[in-house]
């Protein structure tokens, strides 16, 4: 074997190393882990089938792993699956949006609600005193008083996740 075809047998092999190390480097970033800057695809239903919310078709949905940006049930069942991956999950109640918090209504005097919203079933927003945002719920309407439920629409749900893993990236580091 000559001396070219020597060198250039020995620079491929390198070079093949490096292409074959680089892309298994990039095969283990592409695993959720927390840190990783996550899009996923999801339908959400409850346990009657009912569609709750679903971004398939749509912007994906983007967040930080680890991060707790999302129920924890759903966060944790995402570790280590890899772009492409799809998967069912179900989380319960406490991983959830929590048990309903029988505590968590009140009632109050009927005329601190606007009447043009003023239905069983209305979301509404306010403020405590503090500044910060209450949603409650209209759940029932009476001569005088409306009762009205701060628990999350969805505490004391099972949830059922249909995912998909779009795309996985490192965050960025901060500067300095």
């Amino acid at each position: 074997m000559n001396l070219y075809k020597f060198k250039k047998l020995l620079i491929f092999g390198f070079f093949s190393c490096v292409v074959i190390g680089s892309m298994a480097g990039k095969a283990q970033s592409q695993e959720v882990s927390s840190g990783k800057q996550v899009s996923i695809e999801y339908t959400l239903t409850l346990e009657d089938k009912s569609i709750i919310d679903s971004n398939v078709g749509a912007e994906p949905l983007s967040f930080v792993q680890g991060s707790h940006s999302i129920i924890p049930g759903l966060e944790n069942a995402l570790n280590g699956m890899h772009i492409g991956d799809s998967k069912q999950v179900t989380v319960k109640p406490e991983d959830g949006y929590g048990p309903v918090n029988k505590d968590a209504v009140s009632e109050i005097n009927k005329e601190q609600i606007q009447k043009d919203v003023l239905q069983v079933g209305a979301v509404l927003q306010g403020q405590d005193p503090d500044g910060q945002v209450i949603i409650a719920r209209v759940v029932e309407i009476k001569k005088d008083t409306v009762l009205l439920d701060y628990n999350h629409p969805l505490a004391g749900k099972t949830l059922f996740f249909d995912v998909k893993i779009l795309d996985i990236q490192d965050t960025p580091k901060p500067a300095g």
